[in-house]
């Protein structure tokens, strides 16, 4: 099948490079490569002058086209007329060698496929177990098992506990991403994608585009759109198409941004999702973003990133203030 790969990246430049090397390596290579720049310096030009990629296409934009929604959008107007498969990665990515071909296998084994994504292997550490093995701070799917983390032990305390399978929303949200399926080489059936290695059949962009309120950094889009998708068609998370996803700290909000984004972000998912929650639902939504914003919170007593923790905890309160009298209108 004829995929094409879509980069939005902003001032990551020595990311970029390490991604495309990865790209480079891959047993089966992209089509069309298209690298749209959003960044205000020209580091990122600059170092791809000096290296020769293959069907490597480069377009910089301005004020108008920047931010992660916006530079998806322009991108998939770039599109070769021959795509039949749209592929997105985070400019911090670093892909393993089979990335693409089990990734674009899928759509051959699943027709009805309208978005797969591959899986990030760096992220969490599993160890096959016997349900009858796996304690309380730990979390069980098909056989693996991985820590849970405090904020998820905290909630079931409270009876905030997700209560779907990861990559489905709960009637309240705030549930299991696609983070917490096991690496077992299965192709698991979701409702969301993380959109930084999502990748969608072409013909979906003539339907619905990335929404224009997630400016900026974008957080949660991903959401919004494989939501969106999973009306339209499957949506498969391929265990086998592995990658590493290594978090550059440039590019990114500050704090109080961020937290903000979280919980006004987090809103409109879940009001795109169920846009008339019943009353339990919308308790366990606003409790469970108040449990999680104390939680932040303790992390500015007993963390290491103190700064960063009392910031993001003042802008996930101002979010939730806000809603009260600027809730997010969902389009």
């Amino acid at each position: 099948m004829n995929f094409s790969l879509i980069v939005c990246t902003y001032q990551r430049s020595e990311s970029l490079l390490k991604l495309l090397i990865s790209v480079q390596e891959q047993s089966l290579y992209p089509d069309q490569i298209l690298i749209i720049d959003g960044s205000e310096d020209d580091k990122t030009s600059k170092i791809l002058e000096g290296r020769k990629f293959l069907n490597l296409e480069y377009f910089k934009v301005g004020a108008k086209h920047r931010g992660l929604t916006k530079q998806r959008n322009y991108g998939v107007c770039q599109l070769a007329e021959s795509t039949e498969i749209v592929c997105f990665l985070d400019d911090d990515i670093i892909l393993e060698k089979d990335y693409f071909k089990n990734l674009i296998q899928t759509y051959q084994l699943y027709p009805n496929a309208v978005g797969v994504s591959g899986y990030i292997i760096n992220e969490a550490e599993w160890k096959r177990k016997s349900k009858s093995e796996v304690s309380s701070k730990e979390f069980y799917f098909a056989g693996y098992s991985r820590i849970e983390g405090s904020r998820f032990q905290f909630r079931r305390k409270f009876g905030l506990a997700p209560d779907c399978a990861p990559g489905y929303m709960p009637d309240f949200s705030h549930g299991y991403s696609v983070g917490f399926l096991p690496p077992s080489g299965k192709i698991y059936e979701v409702e969301m994608l993380m959109g930084g290695i999502a990748s969608y059949k072409k013909h979906l962009f003539k339907t619905i585009r990335f929404s224009p309120y997630f400016e900026g950094y974008g957080l949660y889009e991903d959401a919004d759109f494989s939501l969106r998708a999973s009306k339209l068609g499957k949506l498969y998370v391929n265990t086998s198409a592995q990658l590493e996803h290594h978090h550059d700290s440039l590019g990114r909000p500050n704090q109080f941004k961020y937290g903000k984004m979280v919980v006004r972000n987090g809103y409109y998912v879940w009001k795109v999702k169920y846009p008339q929650p019943g009353v339990k639902a919308k308790f366990k939504w606003h409790a469970t973003s108040f449990l999680l914003t104390l939680i932040r919170f303790s992390n500015f007593l007993t963390g290491p990133n103190r700064k960063d923790a009392l910031f993001e905890s003042f802008g996930r309160c101002i979010g939730l203030w806000s809603l009260w009298w600027n809730s997010p209108s969902i389009k």
